[in-house]
């Protein structure tokens, strides 16, 4: 079942987004195999000679980056900050997803608008590319989970696995493979990268796991604005006690508000979290009623720093989230200064 959530797009950007998408697969790899007549390679054709691969979210960028080095040519398709689950994607991103060999998404229907157009709209079947659903594969039914911005009666489960590292571990592995059977050639180093990559992964878990440690059993619950942190949750032994945007990610109405400055009386939580993703001004107000604190520091989609430094991958946001959520819990953090950002 689809989300009603992705139901919204208009009839003719939809329209004029499957033309250009048809238009593109019809073009083939024309647009990007073409190279100089003669001589020696162009820069250009160096680059097509890659696996063409896109994927969706920054931290899945970041992830298939890893394994994949400089044996592929990657491509993000939600820009950095832009809210992925009501993401509509522009007409350019229909030439980008047709040249694409490989495409990753998350999946649980966090991409359902980008399936909605890309496969469901313009074909009612997957085209010729692979299309690599990672969370699909790695999560049985029995273990997604519906909760406050995620209800079982929307049919979307929450989607952010990979705020949990042992679940990009599993990623890892999928994107291994994928990328291994689509490009033979460069089977060994995928191997490697992912080796290392999975590696650094159970340091970063091990790592978190001993920094929550840290945090008093009963402060040992999040309090959260988006509802991003379910699966981190159940991996290291917090409690969600409540989520406060609502299933169509506007903004909370009266009552809800009302609800969740009660729910926060109620609890006696230390802090709210905030993300960057989404400021607002109704969890503002509510910290302002209650006196308790307001950090509103954390992201599951942004990767912290500027693109090419050190700290600018999964590994640096998640050492940035644990960091800032564990120290205003009352813990210690500085078991995630050993933790490398990258391999």
């Amino acid at each position: 079942m689809r989300s009603l959530l992705f139901s919204r797009l208009s009839s003719v950007p939809k329209v004029f987004f499957l033309y250009l998408l048809m238009s593109a697969l019809g073009m083939g790899w024309g647009i990007v195999a073409c190279s100089d007549s003669g001589g020696a390679p162009s820069a250009e054709s160096e680059v097509a000679s890659r696996l063409q691969v896109v994927a969706s979210v920054a931290p899945l960028v970041d992830i298939v980056a890893q394994v994949g080095g400089d044996s592929i040519e990657l491509s993000g398709l939600v820009p950095p900050g832009v809210n992925s689950h009501t993401f509509e994607p522009a007409p350019s991103d229909a030439i980008k997803l047709a040249q694409a060999q490989v495409i990753f998404l998350n999946g649980l229907q966090l991409e359902a608008l980008i399936l909605d157009l890309v496969v469901y709209g313009a074909s009612g079947q997957m085209p010729a590319q692979e299309w690599v659903l990672l969370g699909d594969q790695v999560l049985d039914q029995r273990e997604w989970i519906f909760d406050f911005s995620f209800p079982q009666s929307g049919g979307a489960p929450n989607p952010h696995l990979w705020m949990d590292p042992t679940l990009v571990m599993a990623y890892v592995e999928i994107i291994g493979n994928v990328l291994a059977t689509a490009d033979a050639n460069h089977t060994r180093a995928y191997a490697a990268r992912a080796a290392a990559y999975t590696e650094l992964l159970q340091q970063l878990d091990e790592a978190i796991a001993a920094a929550v440690d840290t945090i008093p059993p009963e402060q040992r619950q999040l309090l959260t604005y988006h509802d991003s942190w379910a699966y981190f949750a159940r991996r290291y032994g917090l409690t969600v006690i409540g989520a406060m945007q609502p299933a169509d990610m506007s903004e909370p109405s009266a009552k809800e508000l009302a609800d969740f400055i009660r729910q926060v009386r109620e609890t006696g939580v230390r802090v709210i979290f905030g993300a960057q993703e989404f400021p607002s001004s109704a969890l503002r107000a509510i910290a302002r009623e209650t006196g308790v604190e307001l950090n509103d520091k954390l992201t599951d989609d942004v990767l912290p720093g500027e693109p090419g430094s050190a700290e600018h991958t999964y590994i640096g946001m998640m050492k940035r989230n644990v960091s800032i959520m564990v120290e205003a819990l009352g813990g210690d953090a500085k078991v995630l200064q050993d933790v490398p950002a990258h391999p």
